[in-house]
């Protein structure tokens, strides 16, 4: 049993031919244009001893550390915030109620189209005016929540939608009332099923906290500008920098790669538990035809 792809299908065998073809390609370009680049800086001295030396004194390192803290926080932040709220908010589009469900998809709509850098300068220039000034850390975090919470609630959407009517409705069944039911059976595995894209939205958060430069929050990409501006080393303190996030960022794709195969095993002993007859094993849930579940 392969584990079912809730916002994409399962490419064929001559996608994956392409897909492979693409990749090589891709990755020969990229390394043509690396050469090229390197070749580039060598000739306009860019790679020169003295030009990188600075980088090893402490005071450099402990200014792109503070950066680096900052960018974190900013991100752990935002996400403790998003995840959660995002989750509610996709139980609110699933809701019966009419004007629950119309609220929350209102606030999906409206804030998935506004672009998150024109929301950082709503709360950097506008809400000042009418007296709401808050600490520059959160002008940067409360936009990125706004924004993302939109998103995750669509993600937490596609993979409740994903579990199978029949979980729901054996729970029910059980005598459990319906909002336990979706607290206590489906939502553990719709997180479960959409757990490598809540980690791909997590190196979304990451590259959002970028645009703290727009309050003048010192994370990374501030520090590293501010850096530029005493030492002139442009071309070698913004290497570092996008060397700093290619190396999260990849730690967070690695992740993501983790997850999903540790889902898709514990599908497979699933399966292998019921004897891959579709029968439920011990203490396996019983399963229907799929078909969204509803909140009340």
């Amino acid at each position: 049993m392969t584990v079912p792809r809730v916002l994409f299908d399962e490419p064929g065998p001559r996608a994956r031919a392409r897909i492979r073809v693409c990749t090589v390609l891709g990755l020969v370009l990229l390394a043509g244009l690396l050469a090229l680049a390197l070749w580039q800086f060598g000739r306009n001295g860019q790679l020169g001893r003295d030009r990188w030396a600075p980088f090893a004194q402490l005071s450099y390192l402990r200014f792109l550390a503070d950066g680096f803290v900052g960018t974190i926080t900013a991100t752990a932040l935002a996400a403790v915030a998003s995840f959660p709220l995002g989750m509610v908010l996709a139980l609110g589009r699933l809701s019966r109620r009419r004007a629950l469900r119309w609220v929350a998809t209102a606030y999906v709509e409206l804030f998935r189209g506004i672009p998150l850098l024109l929301l950082i300068y709503a709360f950097l220039l506008a809400l000042p005016r009418f007296g709401i000034n808050l600490p520059i850390l959160w002008k940067l975090v409360v936009p990125i929540v706004l924004v993302n919470t939109a998103v995750l609630a669509e993600i937490f959407r596609a993979g409740i939608n994903a579990v199978d009517r029949g979980q729901f409705e054996a729970a029910v069944s059980l005598g459990l009332r319906e909002g336990t039911a979706m607290r206590a059976v489906i939502m553990p595995q719709a997180v479960r099923l959409v757990a490598p894209t809540l980690v791909t939205q997590l190196v979304a958060l990451l590259k959002d906290s970028t645009l703290g430069y727009v309050v003048s929050y010192p994370e990374l990409m501030k520090q590293g500008n501010n850096l530029t501006v005493y030492t002139h080393l442009l071309v070698q303190t913004y290497l570092i920098v996008a060397l700093i996030y290619v190396v999260v960022n990849f730690a967070l794709s690695r992740l993501a790669v983790l997850v999903e195969r540790s889902v898709g095993t514990r599908a497979r002993r699933n399966v292998a538990g019921s004897g891959g007859t579709g029968t439920p094993g011990p203490g396996q849930p019983l399963t229907t035809a799929a078909a969204p579940p509803t909140m009340v």
